[in-house]
């Protein structure tokens, strides 16, 4: 990575970290669905970024999220897990030709098609971890579900309308 696409990461993560815990921290829609916007600054991380540091940025983003929510690091834990099968998923997506080097996977270099396919398991997987996690297991699981799936619809449309206002078309950035 070059220092440009460096400083706009380091950027992108103060600003998905602030508008969480500034603004989406007390959101609830129907007392069910909860936006957790700031996953998107792990799921837009450049396509090469190994799955160790990635676990890293994922445990730093979750727990930093957790000193907020006095959650005891279930968010943590949940970022680190879909940090650990975004390379995975990654490369089952892959286009034919392969990604170019330094490219971030976004709504409008690969299209709403892929971009839906892509976030749309990782954010289910996200919610469906943190959501568990903190019931403490599958007795409440008609509930638990019912808030995955919502926050999880509520966290994507919030993610695509981040992609639609404030990506640039450029490649890497």
């Amino acid at each position: 990575m070059n220092n440009r696409t460096i400083i706009f990461q380091i950027g992108s993560f103060i600003a998905y970290i602030l508008i969480q815990v500034i603004f989406l921290r007390n959101v609830v829609l129907f007392d069910r669905a909860f936006c957790f916007i700031y996953i998107g600054f792990l799921l837009f991380l450049p396509v090469e970024t190994n799955r160790p540091l990635l676990m890293v940025m994922g445990f730093l983003a979750g727990l930093l999220v957790d000193i907020f929510y006095d959650s005891l690091g279930i968010h943590a834990a949940a970022c680190v897990l879909i940090m650990f099968v975004r390379n995975l998923w990654l490369n089952l997506l892959t286009p034919q030709g392969g990604f170019d080097p330094g490219v971030i996977p976004s709504l409008r270099l690969n299209g709403l098609r892929w971009f839906v396919m892509y976030v749309t398991p990782l954010i289910v997987l996200h919610h469906a971890a943190l959501f568990f996690a903190e019931a403490f297991g599958f007795h409440m699981f008609g509930f638990t579900m019912t808030k995955v799936l919502m926050s999880s619809l509520f966290t994507l449309v919030a993610i695509v309308i981040a992609q639609i206002l404030f990506y640039t078309t450029r490649k890497g950035l």
